[in-house]
This record gives structure tokens, C-alpha cells and sequence, in this order.
């Protein structure tokens, strides 16, 4: 079957104008003013009068299996269901292991990522969780990445952190060189994910790969960079003087911030207004882990869950609070993961793109539709593909 949206305003994340554009075999095949509906074949028509339309979100940071059980197994948070994620926006997750890589393995991530790619979205894996030496499906890192079609990197390799593996900073290295040269042999990112704790060495590991070995910054991501100011100018100084990409968090409570937290959106501006360049910066949600809270011991005081649908949260918040343009407030979730990630498809509309595709209401952003590989999957607000157990 074959599907047109009808005069839309189009942000692929570039503004486009009014344009249609259509879809036939899970890919967009053209983006023209007045495609006309061909009458010999099945057409599904969308009308897009009011409505904007953006690539579906990338979110390279999401526990699919959940996370969590600092507070111990009863703290231990659930598997996400599809709706957690395409009431969002999201068509594309990159899953991840925590802290606990003992009770949830690669084995059951790589699972749980293709039943949820049977379900309707797209899917990859990071190999590895919090602890060094690395746990991975095959023995090694380098045999992953080429071995097993969905891993596209290792993480979350936890630093900073108290509950880290406390690796040195040449270990570290190594695990960025043999994902890298992975990456290489398999013709992927080779993206290495990374933990970045609240603890005093901050990105310092970072900038050691980056000064004294031949490694470029772009086989290195660091998530949760706004948890503090602190850490958020370390990650500015990073990015513009050494050419680093960073990412920040957008699972929290925006009426109750950590000391010091920095909202992901409120980050975004300071960071371009600091001089960092755009295409540097990517959100993630950290979906479906435990947002834990700990005293000034470690001791774990108590914890919340982390939201997919946070991410478009705070691409709404960057729009209608920061005062930031739509279409760049649609890179860090679009056209930016999509590169550091190595997903040609994804990200940007364009004739030969993968159909993700999200519909929101012109006057208050609010997500109506959302198509995923051209399946609707959200329609008028409501979820029309629901997961298995839903």
C-alpha cells in the first residue's frame, strides 16, 4: 500500500516549505508540492494541513530490558513495551545494559531488540554494561561488532562513577580502540557509549584518548553531561577545543532537578550559545532506567523511571521555552545521532530515507501521528500498533 501526506509543513530537519510526500515500501519515494493519488493502486492519505512534520526521533541510549537494583532486586525496573516508545516520536532505539550485567545479559538485550523490531520499530544494541573488562556475546568486543548484525558499539561503559569498574584510563582506551576497529571491519559507528558520572575526573579519560593516541572523538560519546553544571562546561570546553561530541540526558523531573542538574533543553542553548557547534550535540532519555537518588555515602535513597517520551519533551521545551529554531532543535534527536551512529536512513526526510516520520499539531507541537519503516503507529494521539503484552 502506498501512503501521502498531504500538504505538510515539512522540517527534514531543514525547513522544506508545504510539500506531500510519499511512501511506498517503507521508504519515502518523493517530497513534491500536489503528488497526485494514483487510482490503480491502494492509497492511505494523511491530510498534513496544520500539521508539521519531522524525522522520527533516534534515541541511542535507552534500557529496552529496564536497569537498575542499586536499591537491591526489588529495585530492579521493567521491560519497556512499544508504546513507551512511539508515543514519543521515537522510531529508532539503541539498547542498552546498566549497571547490572549479571542478571540482564547481552544474550536477552539482543532479544528484547528484536522482538521490539517485529513489533514495528527500529532496532540496535550496544555490547558491554557498566563494568571492565567488558561482557560481550561472543568473547570479545571486535567479534560483536562484526559478528552480530545489531551491535553498533559498546556501553554503557561507565566512568566517574561509583559504581564503576574504576578502569584506568588505558583500559579505557583499549575498549575505544577495539570498538573502533570494529566499526572498521563491520562498517559501523563503533560508537563507544559512556557513563559519565559526578565524580571529580569528569571527561578527563576523554581527553586523553583524544590527545595522546590517534583515536578520533567521533568513536566517543558521552551521555549524561548535563547531571551538573559542572560537568555540562567540562563537556563545552571538550567539545569546542578537542572537536568532542557529547549527550545529554532528558530523563528527569523538570519540577524537581538534582542539585545542580541542568534541564537537557536548557543545556542545548547554553551549549550553542557558548560556541559549541550544532552538529556535536545529541539527546538521549535514558529510557527505562532507574533514576536513582544516593546520600553522600552511595546509600540508595530511592529512585524513579526514566521516559522515552522525554526526549520530545525537551525538543518541545527547546522550541517553546528556550526560543530555539525547530529545525535546530531537531538535530540532537534526528540528523545528529543519526550520523555518529552511521544510520544512513535515519533522521533526515528525503526521497530514499526510511519513512519514520512524526506528525504534530502546528500550534502546540503536540505529536498527532507516527509512522515507522511507513506503518502508522500513532494516530490521532492514539497507539493503532500496540507490543505483544500490551
Amino acid at each position: 500500500m502506498l501512503t501521502l501526506i498531504r500538504k505538510a509543513k515539512i522540517y527534514a530537519p531543514e525547513y522544506l516549505g508545504v510539500q506531500d510526500i510519499l511512501i511506498a515500501d517503507s521508504r519515502i519515494q518523493k517530497i513534491a508540492p500536489d503528488i497526485p493519488a494514483v487510482s490503480d493502486y491502494e492509497v492511505q492519505v494523511l491530510e498534513g494541513e496544520g500539521m508539521l512534520v519531522f524525522p522520527g526521533f533516534l534515541d541511542s541510549h535507552v534500557h529496552i530490558l529496564g536497569g537498575g537494583g542499586e536499591g537491591s532486586y526489588h529495585t530492579r525496573t521493567p521491560e519497556i513495551m512499544l508504546t513507551d516508545i512511539t508515543l514519543g516520536g521515537v522510531t529508532t532505539v539503541v539498547g542498552c545494559l546498566g549497571t547490572d550485567g549479571t542478571t540482564r545479559s547481552a544474550a536477552s538485550l539482543l532479544a528484547k531488540a528484536r522482538g521490539l523490531e517485529e513489533e514495528g520499530i527500529s532496532t540496535y544494541i550496544y555490547t558491554g554494561s557498566y563494568q571492565v573488562p567488558v561482557r560481550t556475546l561472543t568473547g570479545n568486543i571486535l567479534d560483536d561488532l562484526i559478528l552480530i548484525d545489531k551491535v553498533v558499539g559498546c556501553g554503557e561503559i561507565a566512568i566517574s562513577d561509583h559504581r564503576s569498574s574504576q578502569p584506568t584510563r588505558e583500559e579505557f582506551t583499549r575498549i575505544v580502540a577495539d570498538t573502533r576497529v570494529g566499526g572498521i571491519l563491520s562498517g559501523k559507528a563503533g560508537l563507544v557509549n559512556i557513563h559519565m558520572g559526578d565524580g571529580p575526573r569528569m571527561l578527563s579519560y576523554l581527553r586523553y584518548v583524544v590527545e595522546e593516541t590517534e583515536i578520533p572523538p567521533v568513536n566517543m560519546l558521552p551521555t549524561h553531561i548535563n547531571r551538573s553544571t559542572r560537568l555540562l562546561r567540562d563537556g563545552i570546553s571538550y567539545a569546542r577545543e578537542l572537536g568532542g561530541f557529547v549527550d545529554l540526558t532528558t530523563s528527569s523531573d523538570p519540577d524537581f532537578l538534582e542539585e545542580d542538574e541542568v534541564k537537557a533543553s536548557t543545556g542545548l542553548r547554553m551549549m550553542l550559545e557558548d560556541g559549541v557547534p550544532e552538529h556535536q550535540i545529541a539527546f538521549s532519555s535514558d529510557g527505562q532506567g532507574s533514576m536513582p537518588i544516593f546520600s553522600k555515602d552511595g546509600t540508595c535513597l530511592g529512585l524513579g523511571v526514566g521516559k522515552v517520551t522525554s526526549l520530545y519533551r525537551e525538543f518541545r521545551d527547546c522550541v517553546l521555552q528556550e526560543g530555539l529554531d525547530i529545525s535546530r532543535a531537531l538535530l540532537p534527536v534526528t540528523a545528529n545521532p543519526a550520523a555518529l551512529l552511521k544510520l544512513s536512513r535515519k533522521g533526515r526526510i528525503a526521497p530514499g530515507m526510511d519513512a519514520d516520520l512524526v506528525l504534530a499539531e502546528e500550534n502546540t507541537l503536540e505529536i498527532h501521528t507516527v509512522l515507522a519503516r511507513g506503518n502508522l503507529m500513532v494516530q490521532d494521539k492514539i497507539p493503532v500498533q500496540k507490543g505483544t503484552f500490551e
